[in-house]
């Protein structure tokens, strides 16, 4: 089983992607994560992909496709996975159904607005010890600047300023939008409404995974 969660920077596939795990045991997989782990190891993926990162751009089809190829070869993957930011183009989705062709898909777009995803990212800070994420909007730290969880900083990744959020807005517009009509026309596309709660979003996350995945285990 392939879950493939769409939608712009800042629209929630992150939360969704977690809740979709705790329920039906399918791991999330974040082509985001893995880059940003590459980057911290420096790596020569990483330096590669950081490059590509802080100009607000894709990194390439070949750096990306190697660390999902290796990553859905894992034993607990074997049942099923949700990808999240991957695919990102079209050609990115045909390299996905090359190295797992008999998957059964079911692709989630999470649609909002992006004046409301330029004010949720702006707001984003992580934690530099932990990775743990809050939002200044939304999920506010008990002690200004300072994680919860560890006491670490709190930062802001370079690639969640407004000037670089707009750019990757438009680059998602011009290559990621296709994937729209590609999946409709393989009917397995279903748009999500990602301006409510994070609960009301997911209750239309699991209407249409229960209708379309037979056999669907819940186990949480």
């Amino acid at each position: 089983m392939r879950i493939i969660l769409l939608g712009p920077p800042g629209s929630g596939k992150g939360t969704q992607g977690d809740l979709i795990e705790e329920k039906y045991g399918f791991p999330k997989i974040s082509s985001g994560d893995l880059l940003r782990e590459a980057v911290s190891q420096g790596s020569e993926l990483g330096k590669k992909a950081e490059d590509f990162m802080n100009r607000g751009e894709l990194v390439s089809d070949e750096l990306v496709v190697a660390m999902i190829k290796d990553r859905i070869a894992a034993q607990d993957c074997q049942a099923g996975f949700t990808l999240d930011g991957f695919p990102r183009t079209i050609p990115q989705a045909e390299s996905l159904v090359a190295i797992d062709p008999a998957s059964q898909e079911v692709v989630l777009d999470i649609q909002l607005t992006d004046k409301l995803i330029i004010e949720r990212i702006s707001a984003r800070r992580i934690c530099s010890l932990c990775g743990n994420i809050f939002n200044l909007r939304l999920k506010v730290p008990a002690a200004e600047n300072l994680c919860d969880l560890c006491g670490g900083e709190l930062i802001q990744r370079k690639d969640d300023t407004p000037e670089v959020i707009s750019r990757r807005l438009r680059v998602y517009r011009e290559l990621t939008l296709p994937l729209v009509r590609y999946y409709s026309e393989k009917r397995v596309y279903f748009p999500i409404k990602g301006e409510s709660k994070v609960e009301d979003v997911f209750a239309q996350v699991e209407a249409v995974l229960e209708k379309n995945i037979p056999g669907l285990r819940i186990t949480s």
